[in-house]
């Protein structure tokens, strides 16, 4: 494992290495997609355990995202218990890491929801983490609402540095639950500046799907019916990100395989 510190541009060809890894295998990507939400939502259904539950496996079923992404480039048949591969491929060891990890990965959100608790309207953001059922106009119609969310948001970046990595350092690098922690920091605190353009891209992305969606529906006279097409392309969306983190895995630690773009190198057009 090398950690290496890339250029800013980075970031911007991380994101387009996820619509090319997602475009090798859409069909795949979005299967997984669908049996982790479906297996969320089971869990979300258990009463008080299932939110802190979900928040404990989330760092292990991403190593099973990470995994579908590297089958995919080695032209492997996908299948949605690939999901599972961080608690079954590679040993007791590593899943019980895994679950400790995701202990404090629990931790660590909880503290982020705590800060955020210091704003107005932290019920919101208690409904968003723990229960899944809030609704949008909780959020935008209310100033305390969204300055919550706002204070949420920036209270767990630090968060997302601490966890970026560390799941796969830890499934894949056989590395302990807190330097798989310290890792991750490092090599999001020595590329800020490349994730800082990814997570720009990443808005100025959904921001532009968003607008052309707006003016096509408007243009049809069916703007009505926009509704319908968030969800959709909310998972699409979804699944572009994941595969971005497999391609920021690899640039950031000097991962190369047999088939794979180097990560930060601009991906052919197709």
């Amino acid at each position: 494992m090398q950690l290496l510190e890339v250029p800013p541009k980075s970031g911007y060809l991380w994101l387009r290495q996820g619509i090319w890894l997602f475009r090798k295998n859409p069909l795949a990507i979005m299967s997984l997609l669908f049996a982790y939400m479906f297996g969320t939502l089971v869990i979300s259904f258990v009463p008080i355990v299932g939110g802190p539950i979900l928040l404990v496996l989330v760092p292990g079923l991403s190593v099973g995202f990470m995994a579908a992404c590297r089958d995919i480039i080695k032209n492997k048949q996908v299948l949605p218990q690939v999901l599972l591969d961080g608690f079954r491929g590679h040993g007791k060891d590593i899943a019980r890491r895994l679950l400790v990890l995701g202990g404090y990965y629990m931790a660590a959100t909880v503290a982020a929801y705590l800060i955020s608790s210091l704003f107005n309207g932290s019920e919101v953001i208690n409904n968003l983490l723990f229960d899944g059922n809030v609704k949008r106009d909780e959020i935008m119609n209310g100033t305390a609402g969204l300055v919550a969310a706002i204070a949420f948001a920036i209270a767990y970046i630090p968060v997302a540095m601490l966890f970026w990595f560390a799941p796969v350092l830890v499934a894949w690098h056989d590395i302990t639950p807190v330097k798989a922690i310290f890792f991750s920091w490092t090599a999001c605190t020595r590329n800020f500046r490349a994730f800082v353009v990814y997570a720009l891209c990443v808005m100025l992305l959904a921001a532009a799907a968003s607008m052309i969606l707006t003016i096509i529906m408007a243009a049809l006279g069916v703007f009505q019916y926009a509704i319908l097409l968030v969800s959709p392309l909310s998972l699409l969306f979804a699944a572009i990100i994941y595969c971005s983190f497999y391609a920021s895995y690899r640039g950031c630690f000097g991962v190369q395989e047999i088939g794979a773009l180097d990560p930060n190198v601009s991906p052919p057009e197709a």
